[in-house]
This record gives C-alpha cells, sequence and structure tokens, in this order.
C-alpha cells in the first residue's frame, strides 16, 4: 500500500499503471487513514491518474476515515479539472464529511470561485449547513457570497438553511482494509455464515461476516472433493481475483476444507440483476436504466474478453450479474465454474448460444458464444421477462439446440434495442459484433 500511495503522490504514471495491470491488486484500497489511491490523487491535482483509476474500478464516492470523498479534496485544494472530471463519474456534490461540510463549503472557503460554480451547476447546495450551523455561503467572502447566492437563485435553488443531521457511516461506501485485498486463504472458524440467500446447480450462497466485512460465501457443490479437486481450487481460484474493473466484482478470498470448498466475494444487498427484474427491489428499471446495465454488462464482458481465457469459466447470465449499491452492474467472478465441477452439464441453458450447446469446450468460439448471451441479458432488460419461463432447463436447451427454437423480441420493444439484440444473436457465430465493437454504440444510446 505505501508504493501506490507515494507513486500517487508523486504522479508516477508508469509505475501506477503497472500497478493496475496486475488484476489482484485492488483501487479500492485504503492506508491507515482510510485514503483510497484515488483520494490521493485527486488531492494533489493528478487528472492523468484520476481518469486512470475512474476506469479501473476505483469508487467516486468511497470515503476516507474522515468521511471525505475524492471531491471534498479536489475542491479544497483547487482542483478544478479533476472536479469535473470527478461529477462527470457521478460524485455525490453533496457528500458531507465528519465535520457536516460537503465540497462546496471548502471551495467557497478557500475562494475557489469556478469550483463553486461548477459545484453549483450541478446541484451542489448552497443552504445546506454543517455541523456549527454555517452553509457554504457563510464561509465565502462577501463578494464571492453575493455571486454564488445569485447563482443558486438562478438555478432554482431553495434557500432556506437546512439544518446538519448526523449522517450514519453504513450508509456510506468506505475505502476497503487492504487485508481484504491481499488476502487470499481463509480459515473457515473466522468465517461467520448467517442466512441462506440461494440455491443453484453450481452450490449454495450464504451471506455471512469475515473480519467485519459483509460477505457472501458460495459453498460449492462438488460431488467428489478429492485431493486432486482441492489442489485445482488453489490453483484456479486466484485467477478470479480481478479488482481492477469497476464492472467486475472480484473473488475475495476462499476456504479450502475438504469437503467443502468455498468462494468468498462482498456482499451486494440489491441482488443479482436476475432478482431486480422479476423479484421486484424497489428500482424501476426504465429503458435508459436498461441501457446502462446493458453498457455495464458490455465493459465487464470486454476486459474479461481481455484477459487471457481462464479456468474457471465465466458464463454470463442475469443470475451472475450483480447490481452494486450505485446501480453499477458487475459481473460476478464468484460463479465461475471450476474445472472440476461437472462439464457436461449447463446450468442456464436459455442464455446459451447453440453452437455452445452443441459443441465440445474445445471447439467453441468463446467470444461469439459470450455475445449471444448477452443478446439474450439485452432482451431480458427490454422485455423485463424471463427466456423461456415455461420450460424446464432441459427442454429448454434440447429446443436451442435441435429445434430452432429462439427469442422473440415482442412489439413495442425499443427500435434500437431490438435491432442490437438481432445483431448480437446472429446465427453465425462469425458474424456478431466484438464487445469493444458495441460498447460505444451503448453508450451513445445511454445519451
Amino acid at each position: 500500500m505505501e508504493d501506490i500511495t507515494a507513486w500517487c503522490r508523486e504522479n508516477n504514471t508508469m509505475n501506477v499503471r503497472l500497478w493496475l495491470d496486475d488484476t489482484e491488486h485492488d483501487p479500492n484500497v485504503g492506508d491507515d487513514h482510510g485514503f483510497s489511491p484515488l483520494h490521493w490523487c485527486a488531492k494533489e491535482g493528478h487528472l492523468k491518474l484520476v481518469e486512470m483509476f475512474l476506469s479501473r474500478g476505483a469508487r467516486v464516492n468511497a470515503t476516507n476515515m474522515g468521511d471525505d470523498i475524492p471531491l471534498h479534496l479536489a475542491a479544497a485544494h483547487g482542483h478544478l479539472e479533476v472536479v469535473q472530471m470527478l461529477i462527470r463519474h457521478r460524485s455525490d456534490v453533496n457528500a458531507l464529511n465528519e465535520h457536516g461540510n460537503s465540497p462546496l463549503h471548502y471551495a467557497c472557503f478557500w475562494g475557489y470561485t469556478e469550483i463553486a460554480k461548477e459545484l453549483i451547476n450541478h446541484g451542489s447546495l448552497v443552504s445546506l449547513a454543517n455541523k456549527d450551523g454555517d452553509t457554504p455561503l457563510d464561509k465565502a467572502k462577501p463578494a464571492l457570497a453575493t455571486e454564488l447566492h445569485k447563482l443558486a437563485v438562478e438555478t432554482g435553488q431553495e434557500l432556506r438553511k437546512i439544518s446538519f443531521k448526523d449522517q450514519s457511516w453504513s450508509s456510506k461506501t468506505r475505502t476497503k482494509d487492504a487485508t481484504l485485498s491481499r488476502f487470499k486463504g481463509i480459515n473457515i472458524q473466522d468465517l461467520t455464515l448467517q442466512r441462506k440467500l440461494a440455491i443453484s446447480p453450481s452450490g449454495e450462497s450464504w451471506r455471512g461476516r469475515w473480519q467485519n466485512n459483509d460477505i457472501v460465501a458460495k459453498i460449492l457443490n462438488v460431488r467428489d472433493c478429492t485431493a486432486r479437486a482441492s489442489r485445482d481450487f488453489n490453483e484456479e481460484f486466484p485467477k478470479l481475483r480481478i479488482f481492477s474493473h469497476p464492472n467486475i466484482l472480484p473473488v475475495l478470498g476462499c476456504c479450502n476444507a475438504p469437503p467443502q470448498l468455498i468462494v468468498i466475494t462482498q456482499y451486494m444487498p440489491r441482488g443479482s440483476l436476475h432478482e431486480l427484474l422479476h423479484s421486484g427491489g424497489g428500482i424501476v428499471v426504465d429503458t435508459a436504466q436498461a441501457v446502462r446495465f446493458a453498457v455495464d454488462i458490455a465493459k465487464g464482458m470486454q476486459f474479461l474478453h481481455s484477459l487471457e481465457r481462464i479456468i474457471p469459466e465465466f458464463h454470463l447470465n442475469s443470475y451472475h450479474i450483480m447490481i452494486d449499491d450505485d446501480l453499477t452492474a458487475r459481473l460476478n467472478m464468484g460463479d465461475a465454474k471450476f474445472s472440476f465441477q461437472e462439464r457436461g452439464r449447463c446450468y442456464q441453458p436459455a442464455w446459451m448460444s447453440p453452437e455452445s450447446l452443441l459443441k465440445k469446450r474445445g471447439d467453441r468460439n468463446w467470444e461469439a458464444s459470450d455475445m449471444w448471451s448477452f443478446a439474450v441479458c439485452l432482451w431480458e432488460l427490454a422485455t423485463r421477462e424471463i427466456p423461456f419461463a415455461d420450460l424446464s432447463p432441459m427442454e429448454c436447451g434440447m429446443r436451442i439446440a435441435c429445434e430452432g427454437l429462439r427469442l422473440e423480441i415482442p412489439r413495442g420493444t425499443a427500435p434500437y434495442l431490438a435491432k442490437m439484440i438481432r445483431i448480437c444473436m446472429n446465427e453465425d457465430p462469425g458474424k456478431r459484433p466484438r464487445f469493444d465493437m458495441i460498447v460505444p454504440i451503448l453508450e451513445k444510446m445511454k445519451r
């Protein structure tokens, strides 16, 4: 941790890039005071490094021990371009630290006029009072306060003072303790399992706690946990510790305690995309939100395809996509399939391409098959329906592979989504696009 902190403060772009290229390095790890690398880059005003960390999975609203997010530090130190970039990445302009100060409080106190205007234009409230009862305008010099008051009126703000209310830290996104990223092997005695979340053919998922962290422990379904399976497990699970992308949910560690093999991931309160779409959850997934999820999924798959083809295998479907607190979709590496698990069995055939159901593992075009699976997820997002819900998995797989069973795009589906589904679900695997080709198209849809 000391090295990456020093490199961030020194603006050592080369070493930071090399550090991030190791997928096991977590850009959200915090130092002794909870400062993430992004906090340091924002504080020092290193724009290129800020951009690099945001593109590699740094959480824009992670807090340090004093509840500062990176935007607090950029605003307090006068780095306008960094402030603008953080805002573009959905930084919370009204986040309050332990003193009740928002980023606008600091911009006003230090007289950074352009930063204060930028914050107000993006929704920062001039009427938020800190613990001492002071609003940002109270912290500004008279001329600046008058100018910002006028801007707030022009933008339609309610100017009545909003009293400080103590913020529960549990609602904040803390930087991670460094042990979470460094740790690989977990002693099963240190793991507390609290509630069973799901049972699937690949294993049982439990909500639990480990070292005061909320986690999900997946107990793999392994018929015969031989010494070889235990050895293969130790060799394969580190490949799933992919911390360096915002749309990947990495495996944190494992318990290798035959007959139990357990993978550990971070707990996501919103659950999977499948749960969100088909079991409620209080989130309205309109077309705009569906496109945002599609962009996240495509970016995650693009990143996986940039890596060497890995074992365990990740099969894309809505059960294996988790939704973070900020509605970011993340591919769950804890749902990858290990080599010693049943090779010939297809757990979710409704999302699989016809050729992947017919061909041997070594004869498949994995990238093209993943694109078909993405098209099914896109259909699911567009229709809010479960693909082939009236069929059993076995019947579904047989009919897709042998009888030409295909999803129908219902009338009323947004034309641009319908067109994308058809393109990605081309019967000829060689004519399906790559994820790096469709991400820019989806990004334009999002606007």
